[in-house]
């Protein structure tokens, strides 16, 4: 490590999560992330991707797809964020992976492996990586 750099310091995720701003849609200038210019754009948040994974029925999953597609007509957008969207996800599935690790039930916590795939980049992220998503969602199953 060169003088200049700091160690870097671990992610606080709950301060993450309430830090973001509220969801709110904006026009697209120029295009962005496979969504067209011109096309109205939902910015979620950490608390409405919260909401929207912890509403999901224990035992069913749904895509992140899915997620984006639900919330974009929710909020009348043309589509939602694919970034902002895999950012906040992964704060989710941090906060809940922190409070399992301080001792919360699966029941206590949002079930982000209802909603990310063992095989998505998203997972390999994670810090309990995809072995823990798909154990978390074999419990589940029963």
């Amino acid at each position: 490590m060169a003088k200049s750099e700091k160690p870097k310091k671990p992610t606080d995720w709950r301060k993450r999560f309430g830090a973001a701003k509220e969801p709110h849609v904006v026009m697209l200038s120029s295009p962005f992330a496979g969504v067209p210019a011109g096309a109205m754009m939902l910015i979620s948040s950490p608390g409405e991707i919260a909401r929207y994974v912890a509403a999901i029925p224990s035992g069913e999953t749904r895509t992140i797809t899915r997620l984006r597609s639900d919330l974009a007509k929710r909020a009348k957008a043309d589509a939602m964020c694919p970034v902002t969207t895999s950012i906040y996800l992964r704060v989710v599935a941090e906060v809940a992976l922190d409070d399992m690790e301080a001792g919360k039930s699966m029941d206590e916590v949002v079930p982000f492996w209802r909603i990310i795939e063992p095989t998505e980049k998203l997972a390999a992220k994670l810090s309990c990586g995809p072995e823990r998503i798909e154990h978390l969602r074999a419990l589940e199953a029963g």
